[in-house]
């Protein structure tokens, strides 16, 4: 928490210019919340992205089979205790072997893990291959807020929890306490944005569970994840790695905006836009016309 910092000169720094971010981030359009826990709930959390699509639809997957499976081991459990104790059935029979049995027990467990590899391999293919990005950021993990880099535009800041009487004054209500930043993540909407993840100290984990992503920042190490959001709001994510006494006051903020916005937020915060991919120089080039 903020207050372990409150001592450190350097810390107090990284705070000011955290809340410098946070003023622009003050001019960015109300938005929903879309990616946050839901009071209650038991299930995972709408997806907004298609990789978050295809861990739910594979959740559910492994449901339908383990459920039968669960079922059938306790049938079998139950049927042996009431008709093979040693009351109802004090002479056992001796034999050791049965064919059948045996090959049923082989192949259809061989089965199930052939039908969960057909659909888990080419979800793991979309996570781990990396597409073409059209914005590169670069998080890194510290005991125990975020440090963000807009590696092509040379903007740079932190991510710490608000406490509790700090929400509204960022515009958050009460329910969502350990979830709101007092600066976002900000990206377009629509657009592949490549997260490289690394830690400063001790292992760290970038997780949006909206999103479907979750990968370990190792000090040392750069390690990368994409995502593709496709509405715009505001998602809550938290490090997903134990990383020590405060790793439960870690949350992730991230603001989805439209390419305008988001164009319009990188020259508040000073981006160099000089190396701006092709699709932001032609939005920038129609907002010059105008």
């Amino acid at each position: 928490m903020r207050f372990l910092y409150a001592s450190s000169p350097l810390a107090a720094i990284v705070t000011g210019l955290a809340a410098h971010a946070a003023a622009a981030d003050d001019l960015l359009p109300t938005l929903p919340v879309l990616g946050a826990p839901v009071p209650d709930a038991t299930g995972l959390q709408t997806p907004y992205t298609a990789l978050a699509r295809e861990v739910v639809f594979l959740d559910n997957l492994l449901l339908w089979i383990i459920v039968p499976i669960t079922l059938f081991v306790t049938a079998l459990l139950i049927w042996v205790i009431v008709f093979h104790n040693r009351k109802a059935n004090p002479e056992p029979a001796r034999f050791t072997h049965n064919t059948p049995i045996e090959v049923a027990w082989t192949v259809i467990p061989a089965l199930i893990l052939l039908v969960i590899a057909v659909f888990t391999f080419p979800a793991l293919r979309h996570q781990q291959i990396m597409p073409e990005a059209d914005v590169t950021i670069k998080a890194t993990g510290l005991q125990w807020y975020w440090d963000y880099e807009y590696v092509d535009h040379g903007v740079q800041f932190s991510q710490f929890m608000l406490e509790r009487d700090q929400l509204a004054d960022y515009g958050y209500t009460d329910d969502l306490y350990l979830l709101a930043t007092d600066t976002a993540m900000v990206v377009p909407v629509g657009r592949n944005v490549v997260l490289q993840v690394t830690a400063g100290d001790v292992i760290h984990a970038w997780t949006v569970p909206a999103f479907g992503v979750k990968q370990d920042g190792i000090p040392g190490r750069l390690a990368e994840l994409w995502f593709n959001a496709e509405e715009e709001g505001i998602y809550f994510g938290q490090c997903s790695e134990l990383c020590g006494i405060n790793h439960a006051y870690m949350p992730i903020t991230v603001k989805v905006v439209s390419e305008a916005e988001y164009i319009a937020w990188l020259e508040r915060q000073g981006a160099d836009l000089a190396a701006a991919p092709e699709w932001m120089q032609r939005h920038i080039e129609v907002a010059q016309a105008d």
